[in-house]
């Protein structure tokens, strides 16, 4: 579903990944691993399309096509989805209008048809009941005077709703409780046609992932086993 081939990325003058060929099978649960600072998140961040991080070589494919100059809009639309580690809030914009519009731009991309507010609002129900999330969280601004958790779950209700053919969650464990890393993997586990690539420090909330394939970074190289 995606590999990396000899990718070297920088950041301002400082290189933080050297190198890095990985390979992440369709339909795998792939646990990325590595001490903080190892090159996770740049890694992530890379594959997602983030401009501020500069590829100096190698490549990157997905899905048989090579997306290296690709930006990140071209991504997300061919179905890369990022579960940041760290989502700014974004008072305003409420989440509803956010996830409308963004379901609108994959649906459009990927059939040519517009997508309606009746099917919208019918898959966005059924998420949000699968989530326990309540009815007005929806008219709330993203991400402002939500916990750690909750962010979680929003989190979730975008990945339900945009259902990507590969997604990347970083720590999405971090500041979620026992029971909503359960439902975590419990979603996961219940998207067989999405590939996943995780970053994740906790034994605990790894075992229940249950990973296919694990890669481990340690100064922004590959780890040999």
């Amino acid at each position: 579903m995606l590999s990396t081939e000899n990718l070297t990325v920088k950041f301002g003058d400082k290189e933080l990944l050297h190198n890095i060929n990985i390979k992440v099978d369709d339909g795998a649960r792939h646990l990325l691993s590595g001490h903080n600072g190892s090159g996770k998140t740049t890694l992530a961040q890379v594959i997602a399309g983030n401009p501020e991080y500069e590829i100096t070589s190698g490549k990157i494919l997905f899905d048989g096509h090579d997306i290296t100059n690709e930006n990140a809009t071209t991504r997300a639309l061919l179905g890369i989805f990022l579960g940041a580690q760290h989502v700014p809030e974004i008072p305003g914009l409420t989440i509803i209008s956010f996830l409308k519009h963004s379901c609108a731009a994959h649906t459009h991309f990927q059939t040519g048809c517009e997508l309606s507010m009746g099917e919208f609002l019918e898959k966005l129900e059924s998420a949000r009941q699968e989530l326990n999330i309540p009815r007005e969280w929806l008219n709330r601004s993203i991400n402002v005077g939500f916990s750690g958790g909750e962010r979680k779950r929003i989190m979730l209700l975008r990945l339900i709703l945009t259902n990507p053919k590969f997604a990347i969650l970083d720590e999405p464990d971090s500041g979620a409780d026992a029971e909503t890393q359960k439902l975590i993997a419990k979603i996961v586990s219940n998207m067989p046609n999405t590939t996943f690539l995780f970053i994740s420090h906790q034994e605990k909330f790894t075992e229940i992932m249950s990973p296919t394939n694990t890669t481990t970074l340690s100064g922004g190289k590959i780890m040999l086993e």
